[in-house]
Order: C-alpha cells, then sequence, then structure tokens
C-alpha cells in the first residue's frame, strides 16, 4: 500500500469514527449544534471523496479540480465586492479570460509565466478595462476589488495543484502527497484552534475581526498542527524537523490568512462568504486559510528541494 493509500484510507477510517460519534450523539441529545457537526462531517465527506478522485485521475483532473473551486470562490468575492455594472466586463474578462488562462499556464507547467500573469497583467489589465466605461467614481476601490478577487480566488489557489510540476530528486510520482499534506495540516490548524478555543480559551486576539479566536486557542492549535505535521514526515521529503517548520509555516500563514479574510468579510457586513457547503459557509470559507498558506509553502519547497530550478 503506497503513502498515498494509506494517508486516505486513515482519513476515510477517521471520518467513519466521526460519522458514528455525531450520530450517537444526534439519537441522545440532538441538538443544534450536534445538526451542524454533521452537516460538516457530511460536508467533509463530500470534499474528502472529491479529493481522492481527482487525486486518483491524475494531474488533469486536479488542475480541473481547482479551477472550478476558484471559478466558485471568485464568485463569491465579486458578489460582496465593491463593484458596479460599468465593471461587468471587467469581472467577465476575469472570469472568462484570466482564469482559464492561468489554469492553462498550470496545466502546461508554465511557471515562467503563471508565477507572474495575474499580479503584473491581469493587475495591470484590469483598470484599463475598467477605465473605459468612462466611470470614475469609486474607482481605486472597485478595481481593487477585481483585483484582490484575482488574487485570492485565482492565484493562490492555483498554487496547490501547481505542486504536481515540482521535480524532488527521490520524490518522483509522490507530489500528490505534498498537496495531501498542506491541506491536512491547514485544516488540522484551523480545527485544533476552534477545539483548544473552546477548551480553554480565555483571551480575545482579535476581538474585532474574529470573537471567537483565542490566544489559547491559536498557540494550541499552531503548536499540535507542528507536531502532526512533524510526524507526516514520512509523507514528505522533509525530515522530521523539516516538516514540522514546514507545518509551523503553513499554520501561521493560513491563521493570518483567515484574518484577513475575516477582516473583508467584516468590513462588507456578512459572516458567511455562501452557503454553497452545509455546515462549512462557502468556497471561500474553507480555502480563506489555504490562499496565504499554498505560495509560502510551494516557494519554499521549490526554493530548497526542487532538483532543478
Amino acid at each position: 500500500m503506497t503513502e498515498l493509500q494509506i494517508l486516505f484510507t486513515g482519513l476515510l477510517v477517521l471520518l467513519l469514527a466521526a460519522t458514528i460519534v455525531a450520530q450517537v450523539m444526534d439519537e441522545r441529545r440532538p441538538s443544534p449544534a450536534v445538526d451542524n457537526l454533521i452537516a460538516r462531517i457530511n460536508s467533509w465527506w463530500i470534499m474528502v471523496l472529491a479529493l481522492a478522485l481527482a487525486f486518483f485521475l491524475g494531474r488533469t483532473a486536479m488542475v480541473l479540480l481547482f479551477t472550478v473551486a476558484s471559478f466558485n470562490a471568485m464568485r463569491e468575492f465579486v458578489t460582496i465586492a465593491a463593484t458596479r455594472r460599468e465593471d461587468h466586463l471587467a469581472v467577465a474578462a476575469a472570469f472568462f479570460l484570466i482564469l482559464p488562462l492561468q489554469y492553462f499556464m498550470v496545466w502546461m507547467d508554465w511557471y515562467g509565466m503563471f508565477s507572474i500573469f495575474i499580479p503584473v497583467y491581469a493587475f495591470l489589465l484590469m483598470p484599463i478595462v475598467a477605465v473605459v466605461k468612462g466611470e470614475t467614481e469609486n474607482f481605486l476601490v472597485r478595481v481593487a476589488s477585481v483585483q484582490w478577487a484575482l488574487m485570492i480566488a485565482v492565484y493562490c489557489v492555483s498554487y496547490v495543484p501547481v505542486f504536481l510540476s515540482l521535480d524532488i530528486s527521490g520524490f518522483e510520482g509522490k507530489n500528490l502527497l505534498l498537496i495531501a499534506f498542506l491541506i491536512l495540516i491547514v485544516q488540522l490548524s484551523d480545527v485544533l484552534q476552534y477545539v483548544w478555543g473552546k477548551a480553554i480559551g480565555r483571551h480575545k486576539i482579535a476581538p474585532r475581526l474574529s470573537p471567537s479566536k483565542t490566544v489559547e486557542g491559536f498557540l494550541g492549535g499552531v503548536i499540535s498542527a507542528t507536531l502532526i505535521g512533524a510526524a507526516m514526515f514520512w509523507i514528505t521529503p522533509f525530515t522530521f524537523w523539516q516538516a514540522g517548520l514546514m507545518a509551523l509555516g503553513i499554520s501561521l500563514m493560513g491563521f493570518f490568512g483567515g484574518l484577513v479574510m475575516s477582516a473583508i468579510k467584516r468590513d462588507r457586513g456578512v459572516k458567511d462568504w455562501g452557503d454553497t457547503i452545509a455546515g462549512h459557509g462557502g468556497f471561500l470559507d474553507r480555502l480563506d486559510s489555504l490562499v496565504f498558506a499554498a505560495p509560502l509553502f510551494f516557494h519554499l519547497t521549490r526554493f530548497f528541494w526542487m532538483t532543478n530550478l
């Protein structure tokens, strides 16, 4: 059995155990909290099975999966952004030109272009397209909203499937495990911060941005995720200590990414980005930590472990 098969078998066993526990809780003491827990577990089944299917089908399926995720995430961002009718052309260009081109370059393994395409060329194109309409009211805010929709929902998310292009000596054919490592650490850090916060949390870390986050939850979650990441070194090209440091970086960037995305939601007056995923909100509610962690993890791995830069 390969490392990937072992990993997914373990995840499925954990999900099955969680499902059984939640059902028992629902039978003995039903409550809205238990209903929410069941909805979250059911959503996790769908997400894990979708990832497993993409992993099994290979590179093209993985790129398509995250293309769809980016499309939905950008739709959620644009829906609450400060755009107007005059921005429809720029928004259409973002959805139907920039997004597919970005993922096509990821699929083609064209690192030199996909790494600069959005932060350079798309960022310059958006104000050019928007200014054609001649509407100057809130121009900077409107253009910046579309630019950051592309940066967060497309550019950063596209760094997940691009791990498949890395050429790491002695790790050939196992790059899917790096994606699994990244996603698991991000999600475990989020969950463990919540668990530690509920168990021993006393001091709010950012009360105006995310009232449920505490200093104790942050420290407990990050430390726990770091230790778990170190223990998962066997699915990576890293040593025990290197895997721990990578997990620490992922957890920290994920935490700050969550805060940034919470600040955007508070600014726009919404609680969740959407309601697409039962119990989890929208796509961006699940991707908020990942979008900040993925580029850092990719570039560290590429710089220190890739065979030929």
